[in-house]
């Protein structure tokens, strides 16, 4: 069943095109691997899905439904929630208070204080939910952006660099995370520059460059495209 619909989505800025006629499906339950060099327009199409910009053409659609010029609270609100690359807390509220933001404006049911506290029990952040977020280390913020997206409830979960920065060891428990998120019934689709880490959970790989869509499958015959490899590697190394 398809719960993400991209259908010829283009996004420009001047004469700049960041998002070229994208169309793109996700199935719910899916864990999917968004891969691209620098300036490829991957964090553009994360906005385009959430709301916060607006497509030039195109539509998109959300569990059957047309939320193309929903605003961003409304589609949160419905069930697609994401984390930022460079995680910005609310330095002077609690790890707990952050969190409870995000279940209290994020979603439409009663029982914030008890979402808040699942996400944070789930993100590995329970036993600081009384530390002030401005004074976590780069793990625990990146935990408490994935916090804070997982107390909107969401159907479906756009995470954007989210292991970036990370150590191997930090990068391992991240996953751990990640793979529970999954198991409980969320779909994921993931911007990765860590490709081992992208790799080793996700189920299809998609590779974007210039705002287009490149490659789209199974992660291994993916990344075995010559085409992915002369954008990560450049011509010379096919040679």
């Amino acid at each position: 069943m398809t719960m993400l619909l991209l259908d010829s989505l283009s996004k420009r800025y001047g004469a700049l095109v960041v998002t070229d006629s994208f169309s793109f499906e996700v199935a719910q339950g899916e864990f999917v691997g968004i891969l691209g060099p620098n300036g490829a327009g991957k964090t553009t199409l994360f906005n385009l899905i959430a709301g916060t910009v607006k497509p030039d053409t195109g539509t998109i659609t959300f569990q059957s439904r047309d939320i193309t010029r929903e605003g961003a609270a409304a589609r949160c609100r419905s069930g697609i929630s994401r984390s930022f690359q460079i995680p910005h807390p609310f330095v002077g509220m609690t790890v707990f208070e952050n969190v409870l933001v995000g279940a209290t404006f994020g979603r439409k049911a009663e029982g914030s204080v008890d979402y808040a506290m699942q996400a944070l029990e789930l993100s590995g952040l329970s036993k600081k939910a009384n530390q002030l977020a401005g004074s976590l280390p780069l793990l625990g913020r990146k935990r408490l952006e994935l916090a804070r997206a997982l107390a909107t409830e969401p159907r479906l979960l756009l995470l954007d660099e989210i292991a970036g920065g990370l150590t191997e060891s930090e990068c391992h428990e991240l996953l751990d995370v990640l793979r529970q998120v999954h198991a409980s019934g969320v779909t994921i689709v993931w911007i990765e520059h860590v490709v081992r880490a992208l790799l080793s959970v996700a189920q299809r790989l998609v590779v974007v460059n210039f705002g287009k869509k490149i490659a789209d499958g199974a992660p291994d015959k993916v990344m075995d495209s010559s085409e992915v490899k002369s954008v990560y590697l450049g011509e010379d190394a096919l040679v």
